[in-house]
């Protein structure tokens, strides 16, 4: 693939890094070091570990601010729809960070769901990588712009139930059913596994979701069953 034109992006977010190498590393996927053994870049994870931390309390910071009067149990429910996988691919997809991504050929050629854990692990690496370029104002504003005006949504449509008892209390509400998960699929070694579950009103499959847990997987099925049905 043609290396990406990071300096596109600065443009983009209007942040100019100081030392483009981190700015490139937030980008680098673990399977391209492995096809590209060779070419001396480095992966994301150590990033993606440092953005999930600034990410948290910048996210904590905005919330406390701006609900004033709510307990800290809603504002943790609030906290993990904002930095939830759906929520960070939703604000990778708007900045595009697709087209940036450096990926191995299989993985670029995989489209399915996987890509939103990639995306998502995308975004908290180029936290990181702005704290550690800028300092946590600099990380704090790009946040701000990206994923903060997400609230609105959250709050409105009720993201931030648990997806799992949100979807039990509505079933048992307007079907009389408690629904149940099932395994569907394990893809994968056992060291990177990922689990697909169906989530099912007695005998029906009503959606499938996945995730690198089967509670996640669960979650996901859940939040894809309550989109199906129209319950959100």
């Amino acid at each position: 693939m043609e290396f990406p034109d990071f300096s596109q992006f600065e443009k983009q977010i209007d942040i100019i890094f100081s030392n483009k190498d981190l700015l490139t590393q937030a980008f680098v996927h673990r399977s391209f070091i492995n096809e590209k053994a060779g070419r001396g870049l480095k992966h994301n994870e150590r990033l993606e570990f440092l953005g999930d931390a600034v990410l948290e309390l910048a996210v904590t910071d905005f919330l406390y601010k701006k609900f004033p009067q709510e307990p800290e149990g809603i504002l943790t429910a609030y906290r993990a729809a904002m930095v939830n996988t759906i929520s960070l691919s939703k604000a990778a997809k708007k900045l595009n960070l697709e087209a940036f991504l450096l990926l191995s050929k299989g993985e670029r050629m995989d489209t399915n769901k996987g890509r939103e854990h990639i995306l998502a692990n995308t975004f908290e690496a180029l936290v990181g990588a702005l704290y550690m370029d800028g300092g946590f104002e600099v990380a704090r504003g790009f946040i701000e712009q990206s994923l903060f005006d997400y609230i609105d949504e959250i709050v409105e449509q009720k993201l931030y139930k648990d997806a799992k008892s949100y979807f039990q209390e509505i079933a048992q509400e307007k079907q009389k059913v408690t629904p149940h998960y099932e395994l569907v699929e394990a893809i994968g070694p056992d060291h990177d596994k990922e689990f697909i579950m169906g989530v099912f009103l007695e005998d029906t499959k009503i959606a499938e979701g996945k995730g690198y847990s089967k509670q996640k997987a669960e979650s996901d099925a859940a939040r894809a069953g309550l989109e199906k049905l129209g319950w959100l």
